[in-house]
Protein backbone atom coordinates (compact mmCIF):
# COMPACT_ATOMS: atom_id res chain seq x y z
CA UNK A 1 0.00 0.00 0.00
CA UNK A 2 1.59 3.66 -0.96
CA UNK A 3 0.81 6.43 0.99
CA UNK A 4 0.56 9.42 -0.12
CA UNK A 5 1.25 12.82 1.66
CA UNK A 6 -0.67 16.15 1.30
CA UNK A 7 0.99 19.07 1.05
CA UNK A 8 2.20 21.06 4.31
CA UNK A 9 0.13 23.99 4.72
CA UNK A 10 1.87 26.92 4.91
CA UNK A 11 1.01 27.77 8.61
CA UNK A 12 2.14 24.59 9.92
CA UNK A 13 5.41 25.56 8.44
CA UNK A 14 5.76 28.80 9.70
CA UNK A 15 5.03 27.47 13.06
CA UNK A 16 7.84 25.13 13.35
CA UNK A 17 9.91 28.33 11.07
CA UNK A 18 9.40 30.70 14.19
CA UNK A 19 10.68 28.02 17.05
CA UNK A 20 13.94 27.49 15.13
CA UNK A 21 14.03 31.65 14.86
CA UNK A 22 13.47 32.05 18.00
CA UNK A 23 16.40 29.43 19.77
CA UNK A 24 13.51 26.80 20.61
CA UNK A 25 15.90 23.92 21.69
CA UNK A 26 13.14 21.38 23.46
CA UNK A 27 9.82 20.19 22.01
CA UNK A 28 7.59 18.51 24.39
CA UNK A 29 4.48 16.81 23.27
CA UNK A 30 1.62 13.96 23.44
CA UNK A 31 1.46 12.72 19.92
CA UNK A 32 -1.46 14.97 17.90
CA UNK A 33 -2.04 15.11 14.05
CA UNK A 34 -2.34 19.10 14.24
CA UNK A 35 0.87 19.17 15.22
CA UNK A 36 2.24 16.26 13.54
CA UNK A 37 4.06 18.72 10.83
CA UNK A 38 6.32 20.48 14.02
CA UNK A 39 6.61 17.00 15.64
CA UNK A 40 8.33 15.14 12.76
CA UNK A 41 10.63 18.36 11.79
CA UNK A 42 11.44 18.65 16.02
CA UNK A 43 12.39 15.08 15.31
CA UNK A 44 14.37 15.59 11.81
CA UNK A 45 16.18 18.49 14.06
CA UNK A 46 19.46 17.35 15.21
CA UNK A 47 19.48 21.06 17.17
CA UNK A 48 16.38 20.47 18.80
CA UNK A 49 15.44 17.65 21.42
CA UNK A 50 11.93 16.17 20.99
CA UNK A 51 10.49 14.58 23.99
CA UNK A 52 7.70 12.32 23.70
CA UNK A 53 5.37 12.73 26.78
CA UNK A 54 2.71 10.42 28.11
CA UNK A 55 0.39 13.04 29.85
CA UNK A 56 0.80 16.65 29.26
CA UNK A 57 1.29 17.51 32.57
CA UNK A 58 4.73 16.04 32.56
CA UNK A 59 5.52 18.69 29.16
CA UNK A 60 4.92 21.99 32.15
CA UNK A 61 7.45 20.25 33.96
CA UNK A 62 9.42 19.60 31.23
CA UNK A 63 9.16 23.63 29.77
CA UNK A 64 10.13 24.57 32.91
CA UNK A 65 13.03 22.50 33.46
CA UNK A 66 14.77 23.49 30.28
CA UNK A 67 14.30 27.31 31.25
CA UNK A 68 16.45 26.09 34.62
CA UNK A 69 18.61 24.45 32.25
CA UNK A 70 19.29 27.61 29.64
CA UNK A 71 17.16 26.39 27.29
CA UNK A 72 14.22 27.39 25.31
CA UNK A 73 10.93 24.59 25.41
CA UNK A 74 8.04 24.52 24.08
CA UNK A 75 4.88 22.23 24.89
CA UNK A 76 2.07 21.03 22.61
CA UNK A 77 -0.97 19.70 23.04
CA UNK A 78 -4.70 19.28 22.35
CA UNK A 79 -7.58 21.09 24.04
CA UNK A 80 -8.09 17.92 25.96
CA UNK A 81 -4.55 18.11 27.77
CA UNK A 82 -5.13 21.86 28.95
CA UNK A 83 -7.61 19.82 31.60
CA UNK A 84 -4.56 17.50 32.35
CA UNK A 85 -2.54 19.90 33.03
CA UNK A 86 -4.51 22.80 35.74
CA UNK A 87 -2.60 22.09 38.80
CA UNK A 88 0.97 21.62 37.29
CA UNK A 89 0.55 25.46 35.53
CA UNK A 90 1.12 26.61 39.19
CA UNK A 91 4.67 25.43 38.46
CA UNK A 92 5.71 28.08 35.86
CA UNK A 93 3.06 30.83 37.32
CA UNK A 94 4.79 30.23 41.37
CA UNK A 95 8.24 30.08 39.92
CA UNK A 96 8.19 33.23 37.55
CA UNK A 97 8.96 30.90 34.57
CA UNK A 98 8.86 31.90 31.27
CA UNK A 99 6.33 29.00 29.35
CA UNK A 100 4.79 28.19 26.12
CA UNK A 101 2.36 26.12 24.58
CA UNK A 102 0.89 25.62 21.65
CA UNK A 103 -2.83 24.67 21.64
CA UNK A 104 -4.62 22.91 19.05
CA UNK A 105 -8.30 23.41 19.61
CA UNK A 106 -11.12 20.22 19.42
CA UNK A 107 -14.50 20.20 20.75
CA UNK A 108 -15.34 23.39 18.58
CA UNK A 109 -15.90 23.37 14.43
CA UNK A 110 -17.37 20.17 12.84
CA UNK A 111 -16.73 18.68 16.35
CA UNK A 112 -17.80 15.07 15.88
CA UNK A 113 -16.77 14.03 19.40
CA UNK A 114 -19.36 15.15 22.10
CA UNK A 115 -16.40 14.15 25.02
CA UNK A 116 -14.13 17.15 23.27
CA UNK A 117 -16.64 19.38 23.75
CA UNK A 118 -16.62 20.94 27.36
CA UNK A 119 -12.54 20.79 27.75
CA UNK A 120 -13.03 22.67 24.20
CA UNK A 121 -15.26 25.74 25.47
CA UNK A 122 -13.25 26.13 28.44
CA UNK A 123 -9.62 25.46 27.62
CA UNK A 124 -9.31 29.39 27.17
CA UNK A 125 -10.71 30.16 30.88
CA UNK A 126 -8.92 27.71 32.39
CA UNK A 127 -5.91 28.51 30.94
CA UNK A 128 -6.49 32.40 32.28
CA UNK A 129 -7.73 31.09 35.73
CA UNK A 130 -3.69 30.11 35.94
CA UNK A 131 -2.38 32.86 35.35
CA UNK A 132 -1.28 32.21 31.35
CA UNK A 133 -2.19 34.92 28.27
CA UNK A 134 -3.83 33.52 25.52
CA UNK A 135 -3.55 34.31 22.11
CA UNK A 136 -5.86 32.98 19.16
CA UNK A 137 -5.30 31.66 16.03
CA UNK A 138 -7.74 30.94 13.58
CA UNK A 139 -7.21 31.73 9.87
CA UNK A 140 -3.47 30.96 8.33
CA UNK A 141 -2.87 34.63 8.09
CA UNK A 142 -2.51 34.78 11.74
CA UNK A 143 -0.94 31.99 12.74
CA UNK A 144 2.70 32.86 12.22
CA UNK A 145 2.95 36.54 13.46
CA UNK A 146 0.47 35.18 16.38
CA UNK A 147 2.83 32.56 16.87
CA UNK A 148 5.83 34.91 16.74
CA UNK A 149 4.39 37.32 19.40
CA UNK A 150 4.05 34.94 21.89
CA UNK A 151 7.90 33.65 21.40
CA UNK A 152 8.43 37.15 22.15
CA UNK A 153 6.08 37.44 24.81
CA UNK A 154 7.77 34.54 26.55
CA UNK A 155 11.65 34.65 26.03
CA UNK A 156 11.81 38.24 25.96
CA UNK A 157 9.06 39.61 28.02
CA UNK A 158 8.80 36.19 30.68
CA UNK A 159 5.36 36.09 30.56
CA UNK A 160 3.40 32.65 30.38
CA UNK A 161 1.42 32.04 27.59
CA UNK A 162 -0.50 29.98 25.28
CA UNK A 163 -1.39 30.08 21.82
CA UNK A 164 -4.59 28.36 20.65
CA UNK A 165 -4.74 27.26 17.23
CA UNK A 166 -8.22 26.81 16.31
CA UNK A 167 -10.31 23.70 15.02
CA UNK A 168 -11.36 25.34 12.15
CA UNK A 169 -7.48 26.47 11.01
CA UNK A 170 -6.71 22.76 11.72
CA UNK A 171 -9.46 20.71 9.93
CA UNK A 172 -12.41 19.03 10.12
CA UNK A 173 -11.51 15.58 12.27
CA UNK A 174 -13.63 12.38 10.80
CA UNK A 175 -13.79 9.05 12.20
CA UNK A 176 -11.28 6.14 10.22
CA UNK A 177 -14.03 3.75 9.83
CA UNK A 178 -12.51 0.33 7.87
Amino acid sequence: MTHTHAPVPAWQEAVFSALKKRGVQQIAYVPDSGHSHVIREAQRDPEIHDVVLTTEEEGVAVVSGAWLGGQRAVLLMQSSGVGNCVNMFSLPQMAQFPFLTLVTMRGEYAEFNPWQGPMGRTTQQALELMGITVVRADTPEEVEDTVEAALDLVFEAGERVAVLLGQKLIGRKKWERN
